[in-house]
């Protein structure tokens, strides 16, 4: 059993590279390693965990970290199955340092134990992204074309978009291949912009990888079961199975996957129209979650994908199966909460129209979706003009009348528009810089703040995030990586102090599965059992504990937070608590403390809010030597 991690050295500038090993006694995964590579060199890095390859359910995530143009921070994304075939190239982790001349695909193979082949091949990406399928589709198509037939087992492509050249919100996008067919399975490194990084930082637009190396990594089925019968009184496959049901199938709502789940139970905790749900009465949104979720976008994604049984893996065995599908189309809560609802789109083919624009033009879905909604609300309320934008038309956001086919349908398609505006820097559209430098700007020149009806989470100078889509305060946490999951997100009321401390231990368990290259979809049970594996095949618990709880510390050292700049941010916050205290009925005094802070003077009860929370978070995160 390996005891280091292998690292893969690439200078794009020239094609000269060479591997370096790290040993464990201070590096034990992608996040940790990737994070201190990232700190040093500036570099951008792909990991795999210890258990890539192995028998674990989702132990083949790959784990990108890097600094993130978005968020002009450290940053770890993470990206499904695109592990397994990773772990053929011997490596542990790829690092970028330097940058091609012009756009360029990185070729790696590895066949029979021979020496990793590494190229450096100019393309013509502009003309790629405009052909075919367009986009990151067509990228992938054309380098699977170029160099597939050098791969003696399916290969694996990593690729951006347009988004990633001309935007800091640019993903990276891959699908499975299989049986030298390309899956519709695409699944995404999208938070952080990593994408938009590996183009403009190191002229990267693809990585194509493969090979016949198989380590001697952990295969054993007998050994695993042994392991989770001591620990659960199940085997690994059935306690993976009671683990996983939310993203496989829920029998008790009947319905299955984020999407499902998520939309069947959420109620008056619906968010749409870029917000503005939060200032509706509960009656409101529970009328509208009926009418235009219940009765048609989830009944018809229950029909066509759960009834159905449209379902797939990312590119690894794994019984989730939590990639929900209607044919081409793949159905997450978020981008299809963005890019749905938030943008006031409730009809799945609208939906289906805009995200699938959005993800072959390479964004980050989840930041693609916030700002489209953002700029259609600003359409909509007259603050900008649709020759401003670029676009032909305004939003249809009248819930009166709303009709949820052809105004969803009109909606998307200015989704559309929007997208092209945005790559196309029409009209006053230019985020080359961020949104968030671009709405400040802009808003010199005006008698209103266009980012108050933007919901974000600033951080540093220019850093900025759409939160993930729940209505909660963690959603809005001061930490030092937001948009992902390291933080609290549960609908309960936690007083700031409370929940700074909570998240900053959500961070913590999140960094264990991310820095053993895990998904998190199976945190049931690997936060808990895996560290006890790891014990028991390396004798070092105690040393990988210690070494998540000091990467923690040390991102968080680096915490660049800044209090909320929206309005609507401060409103978010302030209507959560009032439904806690008005529709949950929580009896807790120390809301009924907060409430009256905000109804006194909301922006300086916003402000102490976010301190305490910050407070919370450092007094968790102390620095350790």
């Amino acid at each position: 059993m390996q005891i280091h991690q292998k690292v893969l050295f690439v200078d794009p500038s020239t094609g000269f590279y060479k591997t370096r090993k790290y040993g464990f006694d201070r590096y034990f995964g992608p996040a940790d390693l990737g994070i201190h590579l990232a700190e040093k060199y500036r570099s951008l890095n792909f990991g795999v965990g210890m258990f890539a390859g192995s028998i674990f359910p989702g132990s083949n995530r790959m784990v990108v970290t890097g600094f993130s143009p978005c968020w002009q921070g450290l940053y770890i994304s993470s990206m499904g199955g695109a592990g397994l075939v990773f772990d053929n190239l011997g490596i542990n982790m790829l690092s970028l340092v330097g940058k091609a001349p012009v756009p360029s695909v990185l070729y790696l193979n590895r066949n029979h134990g021979e020496e990793i082949v590494v190229e450096v091949i100019p393309v013509d990406v502009e003309a790629i992204w405009k052909s075919g399928r367009t986009g990151v589709y067509s990228l992938t198509d054309h380098i699977y074309a170029l160099l597939g037939s050098r791969y003696e087992n399916d290969p694996r492509i990593l690729v951006a978009g347009p988004a990633a050249m001309h935007t800091d919100m640019g993903g990276i996008m891959s699908v499975p291949i299989t049986k030298r067919r390309i899956s519709y399975v695409d699944t995404w490194a999208g938070r952080g912009g990593f994408g938009s990084a590996m183009i403009q930082e190191h002229g990267i637009v693809a990585i194509m990888y493969g090979g016949t190396v198989v380590g001697d990594d952990f295969r054993d089925h007998s050994v695993a079961d042994e392991w989770f019968r001591n620990k659960y009184n199940l085997r690994l496959m059935q306690k993976d199975l009671e683990a996983t049901s939310k993203y496989r199938f829920d029998e008790k709502i009947g319905t299955g996957g984020t999407f499902g789940v998520n939309y069947a139970t959420m109620g008056g905790k619906i968010i749409a129209f870029n917000y503005r749900t939060i200032y509706q009465t509960e009656e409101q949104r529970t009328s509208l979650h009926q009418n235009l979720i219940i009765a048609h976008y989830l009944k018809q994604f229950n029909e066509e994908t759960i009834q159905a049984k449209q379902q797939a893996t990312c590119g690894e065995p794994c019984v989730a199966v939590c990639k929900k599908m209607n044919g081409a189309y793949k159905k997450d809560y978020e981008p299809y909460q963005t890019m749905g609802p938030l943008c006031g789109i409730f009809d799945q083919r609208a939906a289906e129209k805009l995200n699938h624009h959005c993800d072959a033009m390479g964004f980050d879905a989840i930041s693609g979706g916030g700002v489209l909604a953002w700029l259609m609300d600003l359409l909509d309320n007259g603050v900008l003009t649709p020759v401003e934008l670029g676009v032909t038309r305004r939003p249809r956001w009248d819930t009166t009348n709303f009709d949820v086919v052809h105004d969803s349908m009109h909606n998307a398609e200015l989704g559309c528009e929007l997208i092209d505006s945005i790559l196309e820097c029409r009209g006053i559209l230019n985020f080359r810089e961020g949104v968030r430098k671009w709405s400040r700007t802009q808003s010199h020149n005006r008698s209103i703040a266009l980012h108050d009806r933007f919901v974000y989470i600033a951080f540093s100078r220019h850093g900025w995030m759409v939160p993930n889509q729940y209505w909660v305060a963690g959603a809005l946490a001061p930490m030092s990586v937001m948009g992902k999951y390291y933080m609290v997100y549960s609908n309960e009321f936690i007083a700031p102090r409370e929940l700074g401390r909570k998240c900053a231990e959500r961070m913590k368990q999140e960094l264990i599965l991310d820095n053993l290259g895990i998904c998190r979809f199976h945190r049931g049970w690997a936060e808990e059992l895996l560290p006890e594996v790891m014990d028991s095949l390396f004798n070092n618990r105690e040393q990988f504990m210690r070494s998540v709880a000091v990467l923690a510390s040390r991102m968080n050292s680096r915490n660049c937070p800044v209090f909320w700049e929206s309005e609507r941010n401060i409103d978010f916050i302030h209507t959560f608590l009032q439904r806690k205290k008005e529709i949950d009925n929580d009896p807790n005094p120390e809301l009924s403390f907060w409430l009256d802070k905000f109804d006194t003077d909301k922006h300086e009860a916003a402000k102490e809010f976010w301190y305490e929370t910050l407070k919370g978070i450092d007094e968790s995160l102390r620095e350790l030597f």
